[in-house]
């Protein structure tokens, strides 16, 4: 993510260590006032792709078009030799995009998207860790992104292990149970009597992933409150690939 010299020391330390310090220095801009530095730093040197610099609201309409398009079949050719050639110089995406780790869910063909054009992270039952949150905030911090977007999808298995987990006691080997354990207060808020409680807590862990990022993050609290950023949430449809966003 880093392009400077300086940075070259980064391929033989640990990722946590990498988003640690990248969160370090987005915290130093900010605290500083500098942040607006990055920006304008970056624009001056020429954004890589100048359509991506755009406004909240302008982004989250490019994601739902790109998402009509894909699930249409009338997405777009798009030039990647050119766009890699093009990327060389820096990055600057117009949406990131916290997704679960499921095979079946790409964020890049389901917004029909080129290289550069969102800041994907992943992790099965996209909810938020320290990592996620470490890379998303030096995507809003140092690459400007205007959206995030959290990512759920139809019979998430993270999500169904969960529910397994509230409703039967079941537990499960290795990690595994770690990232039950983090989805499962989602499942815990809902009444597990009701029908339908899978679909009901996929949605659910998507709003509490959107409020743990607001919460959690000074840098991206900030952002929102100054209106640069916007948080929103949505489900992917596995059959139909539409993803229907949620408030």
């Amino acid at each position: 993510m880093c392009d400077s010299p300086g940075c070259l020391h980064v391929e033989s330390t640990s990722r946590r260590t990498f988003l640690r310090s990248s969160t370090a220095l987005a915290l130093a801009l900010t605290a500083s006032g500098l942040s607006g530095f990055v920006a304008s730093a970056a624009q001056a040197a020429g954004l890589p792709k100048p359509g991506n610099a755009i406004a909240p609201d302008k982004a989250i309409e490019r994601l739902i078009q790109g998402n009509q398009r894909y699930v249409s079949g009338k997405t777009r050719n798009h030039d990647l030799v050119h766009e890699r050639r093009v990327l060389v110089s820096g990055q600057n995406p117009y949406a990131a995009i916290l997704g679960c780790a499921d095979s079946r869910v790409s964020p890049e063909y389901a917004f029909d998207s080129g290289l550069g054009d969102l800041f994907v992270t992943r992790v099965a039952g996209n909810f938020v860790n320290d990592d996620i949150l470490g890379s998303l905030e030096y995507s809003v911090a140092v690459l400007g992104v205007p959206v995030i977007l959290v990512l759920g999808h139809e019979k998430c298995g993270a999500v169904d292990a969960a529910v397994k987990a509230v409703t039967h006691g079941e537990k499960f080997p290795g990690q595994i149970q770690s990232l039950v354990a983090a989805i499962t207060p989602a499942v815990q808020r809902l009444d597990p009597q009701k029908p339908g409680l899978l679909e009901a807590a996929i949605e659910q862990n998507v709003r509490d992933s959107m409020a743990d990022l607001a919460s959690t993050s000074d840098i991206i609290a900030k952002a929102v409150q100054a209106r640069k950023l916007k948080i929103i949430g949505g489900v992917y449809r596995l059959k139909t690939g539409k993803v229907s966003l949620i408030s």
